[in-house]
């Protein structure tokens, strides 16, 4: 993006907001000189992977640290901070005909509790989460937002958490590197992640295709980053493989589950292929050697939301070329017009059977034997 907008600011934070069949990346500015802090809604175009702004929302209570889409895209939690005091607000996002609208509702479940490092909603909307820096954990229903979950000890202090793609299940980080498990619908703690001598589990995500009940968690490990693999049945760690020496400062996986991406302490981005468990792609020095605050995978497009402290975001394109169902539709309808027309020639031209000449078929007058009723045989003539 440009940065020639309506507001300029560094981006704190950015997501996707995905409504019926329009996509709009959701910027969290802090305040630039004269100009306040806001929230920006930017429509995207495909084609020149740009951002176009919209509409804002100006942050009175100070500048965002962190948010969250509800997945409907009609809603908004955002976590701001002016000096000492943490605010949160409850914002409603609409794109009626006439613009882009944002209506703020009350939000006093968070208020006057301290700075909340992790905000989530859950893959179905119907809860909400929040990890503080004083590491309490918090989990409520949505829109009710009746608590299910109270727990004031669950780490030392929030570094990452992650909805599994039921909604049931919970996995939370600490920044001392322990990670534990919560059944989110209970509201009960479940275990702890297994972890090696010296290994410090850092960010996490849950697989997102349906099939493979996997987590996936980045962990350092002896000057190594590695990615951690459990299966989220059994809870039991199946592996973990190596792809880079650099600190990961941020993690996420594509919507289909099939990419996972990682973010780097000095600006650079890794593509992960999960099914080979690859480094696929690599792009160096986005920001500019500055640590990456959050990357999000658009929802319809292999292209990267991301950004970092002290810079504007950027939109990334994947090097990846995905087989879509009329082209694998096309592909089958070729090779059968394909095998048709070989079929076709290979009858026309070999000497098969069918080419055979037909003979015509002689009918044998009968011998001159004996006829029934004659008494004579042949010797007797």
């Amino acid at each position: 993006m440009d940065g020639d907008g309506v507001h300029r600011g560094t981006v704190k934070c950015a997501a996707w907001i995905r409504r019926r069949n329009e996509v709009y990346a959701l910027l969290a500015k802090s305040a630039h000189r004269s100009s306040p802090p806001v929230l920006q809604i930017s429509s995207y175009d495909p084609n020149s992977l740009s951002l176009s702004p919209k509409g804002e929302y100006v942050c009175e209570d100070g500048d965002p640290i962190c948010i969250a889409v509800h997945p409907s895209g009609d809603e908004i939690v955002c976590s701001m901070r002016n000096d000492s005091r943490q605010q949160y607000g409850l914002i409603e996002f609409s794109d009626v005909e006439t613009g882009i609208k944002f209506v703020t509702k009350d939000f006093p479940v968070l208020q006057g509790v301290g700075l909340q490092k992790c905000l989530s909603f859950s893959t179905d909307g119907s809860k909400f989460a929040s990890g503080g820096e004083d590491g309490h954990l918090r989990i409520f229903e949505w829109p009710s937002l009746n608590i299910l979950l109270d727990e004031p000890r669950a780490h030392k202090s929030f570094r990452d958490m992650d909805f599994s793609l039921g909604s049931e299940v919970l996995v939370s980080t600490s920044t001392d590197g322990h990670a534990r498990i919560w059944n989110a619908t209970d509201g009960v703690p479940l275990q702890s992640l297994t972890r090696v001598a010296d290994e410090k589990l850092e960010c996490c995500r849950f697989s997102k295709d349906g099939t493979k009940p996997f987590l996936y968690c980045t962990a350092q490990h002896g000057g190594k980053v590695l990615i951690v693999v459990w299966d989220v049945s059994t809870w039991n760690r199946l592996g973990h493989k190596s792809l880079s020496r650099k600190p990961i400062s941020t993690f996420s996986i594509s919507h289909d589950g099939k990419y996972l991406a990682l973010g780097s302490h000095d600006g650079d981005i890794g593509i992960v292929d999960v099914k080979k468990m690859d480094l696929i792609q690599w792009a160096k020095r986005v920001f500019l050697g500055t640590q990456i605050s959050c990357l999000e995978f658009c929802p319809t497009e292999r292209v990267i939301l991301s950004a970092s402290n002290g810079w504007e975001v950027t939109v990334t394109k994947l090097n990846i070329r995905d087989w879509k169902e009329w082209q694998i539709y096309l592909l089958l309808l070729g090779l059968f017009l394909a095998s048709g027309v070989l079929f076709y020639a290979f009858f026309k031209n070999s000497d098969s059977f069918w080419n055979f000449p037909v003979r015509t078929i002689q009918h044998h007058r009968p011998s001159m034997g004996s006829f029934p009723g004659d008494s004579q045989s042949v010797d007797e003539l």
